[in-house]
């Protein structure tokens, strides 16, 4: 396995992190025999980058995404996020948390079929006890910047599959998370609703200083990230940086890049 030498960048770089990883292991029991889905996993990301896990099916990256979101204990390691030290928290403590600092986008949107565009994007605020007004302004603001302002009272099922999608954008973006977990974000589109929506959530990132962490299998789709984390039986086999990342980034970064 890659060094942390590799992984680690200089004091400056390290003030960035928003997620720090640190030999992460999620080992399963199936009778007598032990099952490695993350054997031994180390990265960090900063603040404001557009990161890809990359992985065949049954290579450990979405258990790895469930893992940072708190949505499964590791079986040993740690994970920092903001800050907090995610895998000490209990239940109570990970819904408080995702609630406050993480957006998700799903690969089958998950909105809500009774409510219509302005309703499933302003839903997350409701839960923060927002005024209905204000909820929907603010609402309408994410549903502009995704060119969808124009979906606020139509139902789910009235949208196109790239609607929705971008409705679901709109939907992680609206409580103004530190970092946007998404899944397969373009397994339900067309290739070139696929590209549409790719560009458009790169463009939020760099734009909104956002930190964007998505899964997928497609090479195509991750090289629209800054970097790309690549996993194979559980283990990473590279970080690699897109080409142009590294002029745009600080001094020490591109200790991530590899050798």
């Amino acid at each position: 396995m890659m060094g942390d030498q590799i992984l680690e960048g200089t004091g400056k770089d390290s003030a960035k992190r928003v997620i720090s990883v640190r030999d992460l292991y999620k080992i399963y029991r199936i009778g007598e025999n032990k099952v490695y889905a993350l054997n031994g996993v180390s990265f960090d990301i900063r603040r404001g980058e557009f990161v890809a896990i990359v992985g065949t099916s049954g290579s450990g990256k979405s258990t790895l995404l469930n893992m940072l979101a708190g949505l499964e204990p590791p079986t040993k390691g740690s994970i920092e996020i903001a800050g907090k030290r995610i895998d000490k928290m209990n239940e109570r403590q990970l819904v408080a948390f995702r609630r406050n600092n993480i957006g998700f986008i799903f690969q089958s949107y998950n909105l809500l079929n009774t409510m219509n565009g302005l309703e499933n994007v302003a839903m997350p605020l409701m839960f923060r006890g927002v005024p209905k007004a204000k909820r929907e302004k603010i609402a309408e603001k994410y549903m502009k910047l995704m060119s969808v302002l124009d979906q606020a009272k139509h139902m789910p099922n009235q949208m196109s599959g790239g609607q929705q999608q971008r409705i679901g954008i709109a939907r992680a973006m609206v409580v103004d998370p530190k970092i946007i977990f998404a899944d397969e974000p373009t397994g339900n589109l067309d290739s070139h609703t696929s590209m549409d929506v790719l560009e458009l959530m790169q463009k939020l990132v760099h734009e909104q200083q956002k930190t964007l962490v998505m899964v997928t299998h497609d090479d195509h789709l991750a090289s629209f990230a800054d970097r790309q984390i690549r996993i194979v039986d559980g283990k990473i086999v590279s970080i690699e940086s897109r080409k142009d990342y590294g002029a745009e980034s600080s001094e020490g970064e591109g200790n991530d890049k590899q050798q």
